[in-house]
């Protein structure tokens, strides 16, 4: 824990040197990131959101300052809404997340009314699905499932498992109406919403990498598809006038 606390502290430390260098006259800046969660690990950088005036449109930069990893996400006072509305449209809220975890490095006004929109949107959660939109994520998600059963080239089957893992970790939280991930944050976000379902979705992939067995994926699949019906092919449709 201390480490922990010692690497926090060094991070928010050069996170302010960083925006004094390269920012002083910003209207406001935010660290994010594992960083400030305490889960870095040795990789970790720092996710830096500033919001700046003078920038004439948003931009990402990655660079390196006091030996640490940096990645900035700068914005001027309006360009971060379109940010927070496109991740929200995705159901993934890269930008609203990073700010409304994130400690204030500077505020002359603007952040804490900006944190508070992040804040909101991220507690409403993303719009609810369309029926038709569950109807089709069932027929891909059986359709990848029907290859994946009936695939014998290991290449193949490994890539297929690939897609499932991220259609139902998407079909699971968007029929619950919570934010989906990607890469590390399928795990994370699965984790938030139920840790018993993302014991039982990490196992069946993970055995299935170790061992080739393929009954666990097959079965997390049903299972997920249930309540909705169950697989999907005979008779579906989709743009048939």
């Amino acid at each position: 824990m201390g480490q922990n606390n010692n690497k926090r502290r060094s991070a928010v430390k050069t996170a302010q040197q960083f925006i004094q260098h390269f920012y002083p006259f910003c209207q406001g800046a935010i660290l994010a990131g594992s960083v400030i969660r305490g889960t870095a690990t040795k990789t970790s950088d720092l996710d830096i959101v500033v919001f700046d005036n003078a920038v004439p449109s948003p931009y990402r930069e990655a660079l390196i300052f006091n030996g640490w990893p940096v990645e900035v996400f700068a914005h001027n006072l309006t360009s971060y809404k379109q940010f927070f509305q496109d991740d929200c449209e995705i159901a993934k809220p890269t930008h609203p997340h990073m700010v409304a975890e994130g400690i204030v490095l500077i505020d002359k006004g603007i952040v804490s009314i900006i944190k508070s929109e992040a804040k909101h949107l991220m507690k409403k959660g993303p719009a609810p699905w369309a029926p038709e939109e569950i109807y089709l994520k069932r027929y891909f998600i059986t359709d990848a499932l029907e290859d994946f059963i009936g695939a014998s080239d290991r290449g193949e089957e490994l890539f297929i498992a690939s897609t499932l893992a991220d259609w139902i970790h998407e079909f699971v939280l968007r029929t619950n109406g919570k934010w989906i991930g990607d890469s590390k944050w399928i795990v994370r976000a699965l984790s938030n919403y139920d840790k018993d379902f993302t014991s039982t979705f990490v196992e069946a992939f993970d055995v299935f990498y170790k061992t080739g067995n393929k009954e666990k994926i097959i079965n997390l699949t049903d299972n997920v598809l249930a309540p909705f019906g169950g697989r999907l092919f005979d008779g579906f449709s989709m743009g048939k006038k």
